[in-house]
């Protein structure tokens, strides 16, 4: 229980942390609003076209009665649609952490430098463009994760009871997880650290790891708020890894540091 609040309060900490050094706000809210524009033309494309999808895709009930065609293809759709919205929750980070890779780097490393004892902060050393295959390369791992846990979810969501009330909580959970593992991928991957590394560290620290990220997966549900939540949380993810890793962190982070000024 006492990871589950410190989990929580790492969560806290990094949205006071940009609260503190509000001039890196705006520039943390770049890369979370081309995804939003990006995933909300893709899930209004799904809502308009996706029954026409459906009715292509199952040619073998054109010539189904009434009403078990409509029946059929309404469940169909309903279900992809849920599935994408599903998708869009546990992919939203890892997009968007690809596509501001620059953007939370450069914020994570000023996290780190802030609350570091001698105001440094780890470097990889590499180049941008290897940088970012490697982020591409390991999200795309977690996403493949990520789904198998979601279908396995959505096709145990129709046992009666449980699916309605135990795996709802699981999938928070589950989600919670992965979301963690993009978000301190950030300043884990700047160390050298590989994402089968990554992934023993976080769950020798589950607790902690849903403490942070499932109230924060429970809040990308509501529509917009992941793209204001992001650069907080990249923000706390930075100083949980820190604490994942055993390194020293300067007094609290409600303390002033050097750019503390920068408001």
């Amino acid at each position: 229980m006492h990871d589950l609040g410190t989990g929580f309060g790492y969560l806290l900490k990094g949205h006071r942390w940009m609260a503190r050094h509000g001039r890196h706000y705006g520039f943390g809210l770049i890369p979370g609003l081309i995804t939003l524009v990006l995933y909300v033309a893709a899930l209004v494309a799904l809502a308009l076209w996706g029954e026409d999808f459906v009715s292509w895709a199952t040619p073998f009930a054109d010539d189904w009665s009434s009403p078990w065609q409509g029946l059929f293809r309404g469940f169909l759709t309903a279900v992809l649609f849920v599935l994408a919205l599903l998708l869009s929750v546990l992919t939203f980070t890892a997009v968007t952490l690809l596509i501001g890779q620059p953007f939370y780097e450069t914020l994570s490393e000023k996290v780190d430098r802030d609350v570091s004892p001698d105001g440094t902060a780890p470097e990889s050393g590499l180049p941008l463009w290897r940088e970012l295959w490697i982020s591409a390369r390991d999200s795309l791992r977690i996403l493949v994760r990520a789904l198998l846990w979601g279908v396995l979810l959505f096709a145990l969501g129709f046992v009666p009871f449980i699916g309605q009330t135990v795996i709802p909580v699981i999938g928070f959970f589950v989600t919670g997880f992965f979301l963690t593992e993009e978000l301190t991928a950030v300043a884990l991957q700047r160390r050298g650290i590989d994402l089968r590394a990554r992934l023993t560290l976080l769950r020798s620290r589950k607790a902690l790891i849903w403490g942070f990220g499932t109230p924060l997966g429970i809040s990308f549900l509501v529509p917009f708020v992941a793209v204001f939540l992001m650069p907080g949380a990249v923000a706390g993810a930075t100083m949980m890894a820190r604490e994942l890793l055993g390194e020293e962190t300067e007094g609290d982070d409600t303390q002033a540091g050097p750019e503390s000024v920068d408001q």
